[in-house]
Parts: structure tokens; sequence; C-alpha cells
């Protein structure tokens, strides 16, 4: 194996890279570590406009998919691939067939590290769930010798493996911002999953990395409405938005330690593989 550093990030949606991860992506690549994005959908259904200014499922498919490119390029990401799901439904999928298509991207790609939601989906959001299962499947099958996918690719073995966390302070801000955010799914009400403070494996200090994630933001043109005069927020207040990222590690085959309040916190998530 090299000693070039990669990430892997694998979401859902065109804007869950800037808004989710775009500070630590933004850091990453500044610092010659190679990343790279997998979106499983184009958007198509993530209309937060008015309905009747609504361009219909083809045409925001097709402006969503324009928005993260130019966002890519400002998180100074390598290489983007999307999986070609519909929006929405991403739970219905073929498990196999999905598994299969990141399992390739894990073997093309080889990162050390990946990144995907947690099995509560930030809000409950259904494809934000599937793709976390999705992907924590295909880490195995990539790994798995006797698993040949379409392209014949060898087997690759990440080493570290995190979930996106949202903490309660992150949730308060976004949501004295936008207002309660919720959603309706088989009826059920669901609502954002605040992780406590003292779960949080790894924090990932974003310095000024947050002006480049706020500019990568403001590429989603189509997902901006929620948030009102986005362009007179303070500094501060973009930096709550959008700085320090917070992770739960899954899994890590280089080092083990166990936070206990702040101590031996994560604040790399290539910590064990430098050097």
């Amino acid at each position: 194996m090299d000693n070039i550093l990669r990430l892997m990030c694998v979401l859902a949606h065109p804007d869950d890279e800037s808004m989710g991860t775009g500070s630590t992506l933004a850091k990453y690549a500044q610092e010659g570590v190679e990343t790279y994005l997998v979106t499983a959908t184009r958007g198509e259904k993530g209309w937060s406009g008015k309905p009747e200014d609504y361009p219909g499922s083809v045409a925001l498919a097709r402006k969503r998919q324009a928005e993260l490119i130019s966002a890519a390029q400002v998180l100074g990401l390598k290489q983007v691939y999307f999986l070609d799901y519909i929006d929405g439904e991403l739970s219905q999928v073929d498990s196999q067939e999905a598994i299969q298509k990141i399992t390739k991207y894990l073997r093309l790609v080889r990162p050390q590290v990946v990144i995907t939601f947690g099995p509560d989906g930030s809000y409950g959001h259904p494809d934000h769930i599937a793709i976390s299962q999705l992907t924590s499947a295909a880490i195995i099958t990539a790994a798995d010798c006797d698993y040949v996918d379409t392209d014949h690719l060898p087997p690759h073995r990440i080493s570290k493996f995190y979930y996106m966390m949202d903490t309660r302070e992150l949730w308060e801000t976004v949501e004295a911002l936008v207002g309660e955010l919720s959603m309706q799914v088989d009826g059920t009400l669901r609502k954002p999953v605040m992780w406590e403070d003292w779960a949080v494996t790894t924090r990932i200090p974003s310095g000024e990395h947050w002006r480049t994630a706020l500019k990568a933001v403001l590429c989603h043109h189509s997902q901006l409405a929620s948030f009102g005069d986005i362009n007179s927020l303070t500094d501060e207040q973009n930096d709550r938005l959008w700085g320090d990222r917070t992770y739960y590690r899954v899994f890590s085959l280089v080092n083990g330690d166990h936070p206990h309040g702040n101590h031996h916190r994560e604040e790399d998530l290539f910590s064990g593989l430098r050097g």
C-alpha cells in the first residue's frame, strides 16, 4: 500500500457533503489528503422553495448535480461518484446491487478512512439510514477475498470507520435559525437525534475552513430557502453552523483510545495512520 492518505464520504444527497462534512473535507484536502465522495442520489425530490416553482424531478436532479460538482471543486474533492438512485427511494433499492456499487468504489479508491451517516440518519431520514447500512455492509464485502465485484478489483480493508454525529449544541444552533426540523415517516414524526457531548469520540477543529465550507454550502442554491437570508448571518453563527465537526468512531484498526470527557478525544481522522 502506498503512503497517500485517502478519505471517502459515502452520503445520500447533494449538499450532505457541504452541510455535513464541509469543513472536514476542506481541511484534509488542503493538507494534501485525497478526498472522495460517493453520493447515492441526485436529490430530485429535495425542493425547499415555493411549491409552484418546483421545476420537476428531472430538471431538479440536473440542477443539484451541477451544484454538487461546484461545491466539490470548492472543497477540493478529487472525485465524485454517483450511485444513480432516486431521492427518497434509497431504502427500497436492491441492497445487494447497492452494496456491490459501493464495494467497487472502496476497492477502486482504497481509502483508509470512511465517513457516512449514523444509524439514526441524523433526524430519521430513511435515505440517510439506508446509506449508513449499505456502507457498513460494503466495508465488509470490500475486505472479503471471496467477494467479487463487477470490475474484479482486489480486496481492500479500510482502517477507520466513522459516523457523522450531530451534537445538541449544533442542532440547537440550526433550529434557532430555521425552526424546528422534523419529517413524517410512515405516520411517525421524526426529529433530530442529538448526541450528547460525552459520546463524541472525534472532533475535527475547522479553524478557518468553515469559510470554505460556507462557500460550498452556497453552491447549493436550490437548498437555501429554509435558511432565509443566509448572507446576513454573522461570522460567529456561520462558524457554529459549518465549523468544527463531530464524529463517532465505529471502529479503528490502528488506535483504540476511548474518550473520557475530553480525554483522548481524537482531533484527526488519520490518528494512528501518519508517520
